[in-house]
């Protein structure tokens, strides 16, 4: 048998083998660079579970970075002494993502506070109020679907007069009710109007599809960024040509969302964010750390966990594509704490089903923290901090009444 050119004989891979240049390179860092998981995934075969595949098929790009979020959040954020707070963009409700991941989420005590569009919130109330949000299709004829009083969200259809017009009129004859005339934060309006939206649920003979209600039962605070940015807002400001009392007060929300950060600090333990998109609702929930820092002049840190799903581009400054390395210059982030901040880049109809699935699979229930119900505790002891810190009387000149 002839022998087989030494040109063409298998590659071994020893030293014996290997050219001279490369015996001669020095590589100190080679076996640390290349320690990570090798590519070298199963067959799928249809019978795995959903966490099982994505911890072993999403193994590069933003599939990794959808596996490392979801680990971040099912074995760091989830821990006991951790605050989560979670922000959401974009038109999820009407989407169906309250439903079937955001009130689970919450029901979990996956998360402990909300900052939300105000749009969310608005729509998530068709939902309580067992309207229906029906697919469609983006190809549809628009002014043909004016014509016959249907709006569209993208695939989303909602009636116009039996949905959306039907919403703001029980929603204007529950703004003008006694609870309602006063000043408040959007904390309180959103709690009162889950009180509404879980009593929706019940007579309805629904279980759970509404985030307002879920977040009522738990006690779960509920912010927008925007309140007259949404047809809640709206509403709001309809009633008050008519004499309503009710007032929203954008600096209790600021205030309260930063005693939480705080408070979740000096406890002992961490805070971290989850980000579905981008926008207003992810700088208001970042917001509080520079607020600590920048304002109140108390020391702190930066949030220890940080988790985005987006697809906005980080080159164009906008907000929605800020980088955590780059909240790490505003005392957004902690820059100790890089490591444990994810960025994956594709969209939250996505993300945030198989985020939700994986948490659920991975990690029991949390207590709910009830952040809602300790807002005036954590107000007075973050007030107190203020106060120990800086050389301040009130604006009377008279000594701050802080116990």
């Amino acid at each position: 048998m002839a022998k087989t050119p030494h040109t063409t004989r298998r590659y071994r891979e020893d030293m014996s083998e290997m050219p001279d240049w490369m015996k001669k390179k020095k590589c100190p860092n080679r076996d640390k660079f290349m320690s990570g998981k090798r590519i070298l995934p199963k067959n799928l075969t249809g019978k795995e579970k959903l966490p099982d595949v994505i911890d072993n098929a999403f193994l590069a790009y933003n599939g990794a970075r959808l596996r490392e979020g979801c680990q971040l959040f099912a074995e760091k954020m989830l821990e006991p002494d951790v605050t989560v707070g979670m922000t959401l963009s974009g038109a999820l409700t009407p989407a169906g993502l309250g439903c079937s991941s955001i009130v689970p989420l919450i029901k979990a005590g996956f998360v402990d506070w909300i900052v939300s569009t105000g749009a969310n919130l608005y729509h998530d109330l068709h939902f309580a109020l067992n309207y229906p949000v029906r697919t469609g299709s983006f190809k549809m004829d628009d002014t043909e679907l004016r014509d016959n009083d249907i709006v569209r969200v993208y695939d989303v259809l909602l009636g116009y007069s039996d949905c959306l017009m039907a919403t703001d009129e029980i929603l204007r004859a529950i703004l003008i009710q006694p609870e309602f005339q006063k000043e408040m934060g959007t904390a309180e309006l959103h709690h009162l109007i889950g009180k509404y939206a879980a009593e929706w649920e019940r007579k309805a003979g629904l279980k759970d599809v509404s985030v307002l209600a879920a977040a009522y039962r738990a006690g779960v605070p509920c912010y927008t960024s925007s309140p007259g940015d949404s047809t809640i807002g709206m509403n709001v400001a309809g009633v008050e040509l008519r004499g309503n009392k009710l007032r929203l007060n954008p600096s209790i929300d600021v205030n309260e969302t930063t005693a939480f950060v705080l408070g979740a600090k000096r406890s002992g333990g961490k805070s971290g964010v989850v980000l579905w998109g981008g926008g207003s609702p992810k700088n208001f929930m970042l917001q509080t750390e520079p607020q600590i820092q920048e304002v109140l002049r108390i020391k702190e840190f930066g949030q220890d966990y940080f988790l985005q799903v987006t697809d906005a581009r980080p080159d164009t400054g906008g907000l929605s594509g800020a980088t955590p390395s780059e909240a790490v210059s505003w005392g957004k982030v902690d820059p100790d704490r890089l490591p444990d901040a994810v960025v994956c880049y594709t969209d939250t109809t996505i993300a945030m089903p198989l985020l939700t699935h994986y948490a659920l699979a991975r990690h029991k229930p949390r207590k709910p923290r009830r952040l809602y119900d300790q807002r005036g505790a954590m107000m007075k002891a973050l007030t107190k901090e203020y106060f120990a810190h800086n050389k301040v009387k009130m604006v009377d000149g008279s000594a701050p009444a802080v116990g």
